[in-house]
């Protein structure tokens, strides 16, 4: 027998019945708070252990057909399938958080009993009209997007599994939805998109808000520096003391050639205004590329060259 059948018709009871509004009878009549029965804490805490099982549509199932010995000892590797309870149920052993999920509130058992002990008449639909619903702490996840997103603005479509109430108030069932996020041009690492209340669904809580937060795929050739692009082109030593081109491919795919007539120094930069990022305020308006460089050095020279260049540089 289930050892959160402390009696067949309690079982029966939340069973049969509108299991939600029988946890609410028998869970405030066997509160180890009104009742001072030594037996109190143990059935409060079967009530709780009854209730995880029942309002959840997969563990009732598995109860259902397999009993308290697959569902807590897991489905036999036939059945199992993708299953994710083939590794067996095991309560949280935690009653008061079941109780307080359920009535909502940090101290929902204060909300139920007068002064004198005796049970209060809830108004119909219980608490849901009295402010004591909570909702649940956000859920962040990263989104993760390529400079090319960023650039030209997208729209990305992310799919969420999520329990969604039936329509009797108290069971509920996983359900897929999509989410569609409108990427700007211009948007940075750490942009948050909300989605209100898409979270999980349960009674007597209100879902969680869905929170996704912009992170910058690495780029192969460019870093972002707020609305700026850098670029680090590598020339031989000779070129950064005469002068070169440097090609540099965007990210629209124009080749830009950018003549480089300065002396370039380890510290140089050269700056190519208007071929950064759109600007989010005003995408037709962009930041700078700004071009850094990396001077190769020759591995050896020749006694004539050190020559040539004492004469050049030296003299």
């Amino acid at each position: 027998m289930c050892i959160w059948k402390f009696e067949a018709i309690v079982m029966t009871r939340l069973y049969t019945e509108a299991f939600g509004d029988s946890y609410r009878k028998l869970a405030l009549k066997n509160h180890p708070l009104k009742c001072k029965e030594p037996w109190a804490p143990k059935r409060f805490r079967q009530l709780a252990e009854a209730y995880d099982v029942l309002s959840d549509p997969m563990k009732k199932g598995i109860y259902d057909k397999f009993g308290e010995e697959g569902l807590k000892g897991g489905i036999p590797l036939e059945f199992g399938g993708e299953n994710p309870w083939t590794v067996g149920y095991v309560f949280h052993n935690n009653p008061d958080k079941v109780f307080k999920e359920f009535f909502g509130g940090d101290n929902p058992f204060a909300e139920f009993f007068a002064e004198d002990g005796s049970e209060l008449i809830l108004p119909f639909g219980g608490l849901r009209g009295r402010g004591a619903m909570k909702q649940d702490p956000p859920i962040v996840r990263d989104l993760y997007l390529s400079l090319e997103d960023l650039f030209y603005g997208c729209t990305k479509k992310i799919k969420i599994s999520r329990r969604v109430m039936n329509e009797d108030g108290q069971t509920s069932t996983i359900r897929d939805k999509i989410l569609t996020i409108d990427v700007q041009p211009g948007w940075k690492q750490g942009t948050r998109i909300t989605f209100e209340k898409e979270g999980d669904q349960g009674p007597n809580v209100i879902p969680a808000d869905i929170t996704f937060v912009v992170q910058e795929k690495v780029h192969p050739r460019f870093k972002r520096a707020d609305d700026n692009l850098t670029y680090v082109a590598s020339i031989p030593l000779g070129k950064a003391l005469i002068g070169c081109a440097v090609d540099v491919r965007t990210l629209d795919g124009r080749l830009l050639n950018i003549p480089i007539n300065d002396i370039v120094d380890p510290k140089y930069c050269k700056v190519v205004a208007g071929e950064g990022m759109p600007l989010l305020r005003d995408p037709r308006r962009k930041g700078d590329l700004l071009i850094y460089f990396n001077i190769c050095f020759p591995k050896k020279l020749t006694p004539d060259k050190k020559t040539l260049l004492k004469s050049a540089l030296l003299s």
